[in-house]
């Protein structure tokens, strides 16, 4: 299986068909999928066409292959605290609001994690402390709001975490960086902070060599932990 993930879209709808446009023909293979991991609105003016781009590829190729997770501004949408289009109701756009159920409900669908494999999608993080007992006590705040980042190996889950939430910009302690940052552990961070970057990392899981890969157009790339390749 080969798994094609990104992170933090933020409303940057032609950032995000920019990174589609690296695979999208490759979806109609049977041993691929797309797993999103969350924080879709909020940023870029193109909230609603990014979750009209993820549920018309749901609908075309079936939720269990185009798997999109919940993040932090997408439960803030979800509990009233912002619209799709602000962080704050007091902005509201009155004139969107005959759609905004229909976004909020498709929200409310999405799981906060995704195992296939060896590896742990999630947006923010798991309690890493639990070891492979982390399904039972991880709560729903960690899976979406888990800050700061871990880095390094966890003891007791023989399993790597793929996650946004974080810049990798912060993680690698470098403002210029905004690429996939693998720690050389456990733990492979993909919010390349599109609204500073204009792009959106793609990072591609072949389950089968449990291999870990950067998609870009001249190819896909082995990943090395960060210490190494910069």
């Amino acid at each position: 299986m080969k798994i094609y993930c990104m992170s933090d879209i933020h409303g940057c709808f032609d950032e995000f068909r920019e990174a589609l446009s690296l695979f999208q023909e490759k979806l109609e293979k049977p041993d691929t999928k797309l797993v999103l991991l969350g924080d879709y609105v909020h940023g870029g003016s193109g909230g609603r066409e990014v979750l009209d781009c993820i549920m018309y590829l749901q609908d075309k190729y079936g939720a269990e292959k185009i798997i999109a997770l919940v993040g932090n501004h997408d439960e803030w949408v979800i509990d009233g605290s912002a619209t799709i289009d602000c962080m704050t109701n007091t902005y509201e756009d009155s004139s969107n609001d005959g759609d905004e159920d229909k976004y909020v409900n498709w929200l409310c669908t999405l799981p906060r994690y995704y195992v296939e494999g060896k590896t742990i999608f999630v947006h923010a993080g798991i309690d890493e402390e639990a070891g492979d007992l982390w399904e039972w006590t991880t709560n729903e705040e960690m899976y979406t709001m888990k800050f700061p980042a871990e880095i390094g190996s966890i003891h007791g889950l023989d399993k790597k975490i793929v996650a946004g939430h974080v810049g990798t910009s912060k993680l690698a302690r470098d403002y210029r960086y905004h690429d996939i940052y693998y720690d050389g552990g456990s733990h492979y961070y993909i919010d390349g902070t599109v609204l500073v970057s204009r792009k959106i990392p793609v990072l591609m899981v072949d389950t089968d060599t449990d291999k870990y890969y950067r998609v870009t157009e001249t190819g896909n790339w082995l990943i090395l932990p960060y210490d190494e390749e910069n």
